[in-house]
């Protein structure tokens, strides 16, 4: 069975919102390993609405020597959305209604992991539900004090450090995995 991969960049209090905003002074080489190390290995990309309208608007028009644009344009994507009709964008799927049965259904599949970046609302729903298999946080050392935090809305969820380390930056990698 395939695993759900997500991966978010978080400020130390909690913010996932608008990362385009405040976490590139800590975007380095480890950063971007890190990155890459996520989608090794991932052949679909799972994404919310939000995530997807701020990756279209930005990712196909991305030549393929701009890092990450190959991998993000040609794999298969899935987004979760009720509003959305339909998707021009290639590879590209568009789940409007049974959405847990039918992410269920994509884990059954054969293939490599899917990935899944940024999605807050999608990643509680999938932790919530028990379809989200790691959690891989990079906590940036900025307090933001407003905005849309990962865990708002979310009750009691133990979960398991699977991996960590620290960035020259600051920046923490933390990896879990629901506690069993």
């Amino acid at each position: 069975m395939r695993k759900i991969i997500a991966g978010l960049f978080i400020s130390a209090d909690g913010v996932v919102e608008a990362p385009e905003r405040w976490h590139f002074p800590y975007f380095d080489d480890e950063m971007g390993a890190a990155v890459a190390a996520q989608m090794d290995g991932a052949d679909a990309l799972l994404l919310g609405r939000r995530t997807y309208e701020d990756f279209v608007g930005h990712w196909p028009h991305q030549g393929d020597d701009v890092p990450f644009a190959r991998h993000i344009n040609s794999v298969a994507k899935y987004v979760v959305s009720t509003t959305l009709d339909g998707s021009n964008w290639n590879n590209t799927t568009v789940i409007r209604a049974n959405v847990l049965d039918e992410i269920a259904a994509l884990k059954s599949r054969p293939g490599g992991h899917i990935g899944m970046s940024g999605s807050p609302t999608l990643v509680r729903t999938l932790i919530g539900a028990g379809l989200l298999d790691e959690l891989r946080l990079l906590v940036h050392p900025i307090v933001l004090g407003a905005g849309r935090r990962l865990w708002d809305g979310l009750d009691k969820t133990p979960l398991t450090l699977t991996g960590s380390a620290v960035f020259g930056t600051g920046v923490l990698s933390l990896t879990y995995s629901p506690a069993r």
